[in-house]
């Protein structure tokens, strides 16, 4: 598993058709437009062993798309951040306008970072608050579980359970191919703090009762959130397969937009400039440890405060291509009504990962 993303992630970085793009978050990115990879779940949970990746985030942020939630405090107060920095940037305007943050704060700045801190910290502390500015939109849990509708023959806003919807469906017809659940509804989406990046899923299943689930995903940011869709969508295979009364087979995840981003400022500007020789060095690249040289020649020659750098994920993604992926290891989850589900009912047995590296996410 943890191959594919390697081979995808040199892919975005030397491909000819891969692109330097200004971002819409302030960072430039390394870009490529369509690519798929397919994991069999019968060989193992496809979670990344090349970083220690943060599963009890990837299972609660799960769990809280199953629920239907969309506020921010039950991620907060099981030390699941994921979500904070575009709650945070979505509600601040409105935060600042009551005088609770200050209105010069910048972007990225350590101000904007402790900002963001004091931002989760009262989420956790106060409900009453929490009610008010933690509120990320209309985003997954309300499309997978209360997608909304006017219905002109009723004269009314009609809600639909989509992910109960497919789960049904698939019960009555397994091998259909109309069991799809859409999280990117048009008249939400200026709503949202992030329109979906993950965008529609569909599920289909053989003769034998072997479930097969495929994700479109329109914007992946393949180094920090990109390990996480992988892992939390393999977790919904098994979740749906269990509750359809079926056996997980295989997780396809189809991309849109692929990328890397390549810090902010001076740095993300040295990227654009020198990507063409970033590429050629990356190709150049005949084992693994050499990939460590390009980091380090790109940390000689980059310039960078330490603010800057901690958003260039191109120096990440090279460290972690430099090590050797370990066995995969087995997911495990109770059979429970998806919506009951909660944080001890997923357990991940023989995961042996490299340690983590750490980058921050653009927003």
């Amino acid at each position: 598993m943890a191959q594919q993303y390697l081979d995808h992630s040199k892919a975005i970085l030397t491909s000819p058709r891969s692109n330097f793009k200004g971002g819409s978050k302030g960072s430039g990115i390394i870009s490529l437009f369509g690519y798929q990879n397919e994991y069999d779940l019968r060989q193992g949970y496809p979670l990344l062993t090349t970083k220690k990746m943060a599963t009890r985030s990837v299972f609660h942020e799960t769990i809280w798309f199953l629920r239907g939630d969309t506020n921010i405090k039950y991620l907060e107060d099981n030390n699941c951040p994921v979500w904070r920095p575009d709650a945070f940037q979505d509600n601040l305007p409105g935060m600042q306008k009551e005088g609770i943050f200050p209105e010069n704060i910048v972007k990225y700045s350590a101000d904007w970072d402790k900002a963001m801190q004091e931002y989760g910290q009262r989420i956790r502390e106060d409900a009453d608050f929490a009610a008010r500015w933690g509120d990320a939109g209309p985003i997954y849990g309300k499309q997978w579980r209360r997608w909304e509708y006017f219905d002109h023959d009723k004269n009314m806003f009609v809600e639909i359970d989509q992910l109960g919807k497919m789960i049904n469906g698939l019960k009555k017809k397994p091998t259909g191919k109309k069991h799809i659940v859409d999280s990117w509804n048009p008249g939400d989406t200026p709503k949202m703090s992030l329109p979906p990046c993950h965008v529609l899923y569909q599920a289909t299943a053989n003769e034998e009762g072997e479930l097969e689930l495929q994700l479109y995903q329109r914007s992946c940011d393949q180094f920090l959130g990109v390990p996480f869709n992988i892992s939390s969508y393999a977790a919904l295979t098994h979740v749906i397969a269990q509750e359809a009364g079926m056996v997980p087979k295989t997780f396809i995840h189809t991309f849109g937009d692929s990328h890397f981003y390549a810090g902010i400022g001076k740095r993300t500007q040295w990227h654009k400039e020198n990507f063409r020789e970033v590429q050629q060095r990356i190709r150049s690249v005949s084992q693994r440890d050499e990939y460590l040289e390009v980091v380090e020649w790109i940390n000689k020659t980059a310039p960078g405060d330490g603010n800057e750098e901690k958003y260039d994920h191109v120096t990440a993604i090279l460290e972690q291509m430099s090590r050797e992926p370990k066995p995969m290891p087995t997911l495990h989850v109770a059979r429970k009504p998806f919506d009951q589900l909660s944080i001890d009912d997923f357990v991940v047995e023989n995961y042996d990962p490299h340690p983590p590296i750490r980058r921050s996410m653009a927003v």
